[in-house]
């Protein structure tokens, strides 16, 4: 029994260090912690001993960092664009940009093409690698077109990636610990115990490795929104009619029809019509008799 309440506090235990990793109830001197020596801290504290400090982290033998050798000066920058070109040659300026996004390792996201009386406009939305991203868009103001307009983003989100890395590593840790603690069970009880804090916790895993794959994806590959438009010139175009005759035909047909569809309509109300005659002859003997009087 002495056993298995041990158990039972080290599951509830782990599950407290690991909502504490989430950022829930630091202490001041946790969150001074740098990130990657944040989940050694809590690995200590699994084994049993105290938390780790700065002076015991930066010490020889120390712990060795579970994320040893991660860019962590490394900025994560997010960059979009919008740009709108006005082009004489709507066709000529599509193939250019088409060249330009292969010679720059790009490829179309969305695309969409418009036609109106007025103008003609194709709506491209270009992911480019980061690094061609200054060159796509320098590329694209020459050969002669005319910028209507051009809007340029830049988001650091250098934090939130440390933030999800940190994350990750500690919360695969006391997956580890989980898994371990499953071998030792020993009851039913038990091991239905364990095995649902380790499916929670792989799915805190795998949604945080999905956000994580999103937002290296945005910071690997910048959007560009461009708006390829050529105006055009207004012409009124009337258009073709039916000749004289067969326009006076359909009339002369309509209006026998709208007559004839009047007459049934009339007669198909007959109920009315009885009823407002009896109406009408009760108010004419009324009318008689006061006269008479």
């Amino acid at each position: 029994m002495k056993k298995r309440i041990q158990f039972f506090f080290m599951v509830g235990w782990l599950g407290a260090v690991l909502l504490g990793s989430a950022g829930c109830g630091r202490s001041d001197e946790e969150k001074s912690l740098p990130p990657e020596a944040m989940a050694e801290h809590y690995v200590a504290m699994d084994k049993g001993g105290a938390p780790m400090t700065r002076q015991a982290m930066a010490a020889p033998g120390g712990g060795e960092p579970v994320m040893a050798g991660r860019e962590v000066d490394k900025q994560r920058i997010i960059r979009d664009g919008r740009m709108g070109l006005k082009v004489n040659d709507l066709e000529a300026a599509r193939l250019r940009v088409d060249s330009l996004v292969t010679a720059f390792d790009a490829y179309y996201a969305n695309e969409r093409y418009h036609d109106t009386d007025r103008e003609a406009t194709y709506n491209l939305s270009i992911r480019v690698p980061a690094g061609n991203f200054d060159a796509l868009s320098t590329a694209l103001e020459g050969g002669g077109v005319q910028v209507l307009y051009r809007e340029m983003d830049a988001r650091d989100v250098t934090e939130q990636f440390i933030d999800m890395e940190t994350r990750l590593a500690s919360m695969r840790i006391y997956l580890e610990r989980y898994r371990e603690l499953l071998r030792r069970a020993n009851t039913v009880q038990e091991i239905l115990e364990v095995e649902n804090r380790i499916r929670q916790l792989q799915e805190e895993i795998d949604s945080t490795e999905g956000r994580l794959r999103y937002l290296k994806d945005r910071v690997d590959y910048s959007t560009l929104e461009l708006m390829l438009t050529r105006e055009k010139e207004f012409r009124f175009e009337p258009g073709d009619r039916d000749r004289f005759g067969e326009q006076l035909k359909q009339a002369l047909h309509r209006g026998w029809n709208g007559t004839v569809d009047a007459v049934l309509f009339l007669f198909s109300i007959w109920p009315l019509w009885l009823l407002a005659a009896i109406v009408a002859i009760l108010i004419w003997k009324r009318r008689k008799k006061s006269v008479r009087a």
